[in-house]
């Protein structure tokens, strides 16, 4: 049994839900090749293809889900935010989305030959639970495989925003306590919280993802971006602010070539099997 979280999970979650129903549109913007690339990575790992349903755990704008249905399986996509599920719905019309709690799945047990989750278990109040649920709707020797953001300093999105946020404002605001953002970028964390899911054939590896923009573009992001990053850059003061958009403005400009900037992003993916055996 998991140890109880040490902050309030129905505030956590009512923050992250309330902040993702406005972000559908401007998260595809922002996300699309380096999610999209994730979403690939995934796919090949479950093995998705033609005769198997899978499911898309917190599927934003529904990548992997339209991506497997385009290599020729059947996929369900479910997500808490309404703004996300229209977006899917409209970009993937072959997949099936609906709303829905990564905590609490609404599917049958033993439903889905394989699951997949692109950097949702970030926004998890209960990442154990969402782990168990996975595991519960697979159906035996399923498979199941998810990803996570590499540490802030490895990540050169988050490694620019961050260090314009040090350096002009503050990291210190008050935002709803909620789980360590970067938890599962430790392998060990990975495979504690699968096997305790009840889990077996665990791996966990690297993959690199790139994300080529603008550094105006870097900039405009922002309002799109994650909840906890809008409402990071949103608490500062308004002079604090512009000297973080002109600091981000500045890195990406010194990073760029004729204009265009290719950022490192690797993340962490974490696979693993529900066993033959469960039921």
């Amino acid at each position: 049994m998991a140890d109880e979280p040490d902050f309030d999970t129905q505030a956590f979650r009512d923050f992250e839900q309330a902040g993702w129903q406005n972000l559908g549109e401007s998260y595809h913007a922002v996300t699309r090749d380096s999610t999209r690339h994730a979403a690939e990575h995934l796919l090949d790992t479950v093995d998705a293809g033609p005769g198997k349903r899978l499911l898309d755990i917190a599927c934003g704008p529904g990548y992997s889900a339209g991506l497997a249905v385009e290599r020729g399986a059947a996929a369900d996509g479910i997500d808490f935010a309404a703004s996300m599920v229209a977006e899917a719905r409209r970009a993937y019309p072959r997949a099936q989305f609906r709303e829905g709690d990564a905590e609490d799945l609404p599917f049958e047990d033993a439903t889905f030959d394989a699951a997949v989750c692109a950097f949702g278990m970030l926004h998890f109040a209960r990442p154990e639970q969402a782990a168990a649920e996975a595991h519960r709707v697979l159906k035996p020797g399923g498979r199941y495989a998810f990803t996570v953001w590499c540490t802030p300093d490895r990540v050169e999105t988050f490694k620019i925003f961050r260090g314009a946020v040090e350096t002009h404002g503050t990291m210190d605001v008050p935002l709803p306590p909620g789980p360590p953002m970067f938890r599962f970028s430790d392998p060990a964390e990975c495979h504690s919280l699968l096997a305790g899911a009840g889990f077996d054939g665990i791996g966990v590896n690297e993959i690199a993802i790139t994300r080529r923009t603008t550094p105006e573009r870097l900039v405009e992001g922002l309002a799109g971006a994650t909840v906890r990053t809008r409402a990071l850059i949103e608490a500062q003061t308004p002079a604090a602010r512009a000297r973080i958009y002109a600091d981000i403005l500045e890195r990406g400009q010194a990073m760029a070539k004729n204009g265009v900037l290719t950022l490192s992003m690797p993340a962490v993916l974490a696979t693993a099997r529900r066993n033959e055996g469960a039921y």
